[in-house]
């Protein structure tokens, strides 16, 4: 009898168990939903890093085609295109050069470049004097799309 009492072993009841296992899935729950939520943030602030630099990227590569069209117009006053195109960097700009718009000696310059689906988009307005030759910016500005 004494070994009895010294070794008696209670089960435990059904409902105690039970109630632990409950608590068990619910912080479980509870981790996996914290764990997601942080990967989704982390996620989200690397494409956000990646997408500035890539929206850079293009305004830098617009603005070298503009520049490269302001190099033309000083060879050249009379150049003009319909669209070419300059790589910069594994970028590309497309550069458009329109003759006497808005107005009789002035000449509108637009480049457009795109990395990873963030476009840029800049227009230069230069007057070009018909006699000299000299070529002036009137206007540089980076257009929305």
């Amino acid at each position: 009898m004494l070994l009895h009492y010294l070794f008696h072993v209670s089960r435990p009841s059904p409902k105690g168990g039970q109630a632990t296992l409950s608590l068990v899935f619910l912080i479980g729950g509870i981790i996996i939903m914290a764990g997601l939520s942080m990967a989704f943030l982390v996620v989200t602030f690397v494409n956000s890093g990646f997408g500035f630099q890539a929206a850079n990227q293009a305004a830098a590569a617009a603005s070298a085609g503009a520049n490269d069209a302001i190099m033309q117009l000083n060879r050249n006053k009379d150049f003009a295109s319909v669209g070419y195109t300059v790589p910069v960097n594994g970028a590309s700009a497309t550069v458009t050069v329109s003759q006497n718009t808005p107005v009789a000696g002035q000449v509108t310059i637009i480049s457009e470049a795109g990395v990873s689906q963030r476009k840029r988009k800049i227009r230069a307005i230069m007057s070009v004097s018909s006699s000299t030759g000299q070529v002036d910016m009137l206007s540089w500005q980076q257009l929305t799309l």
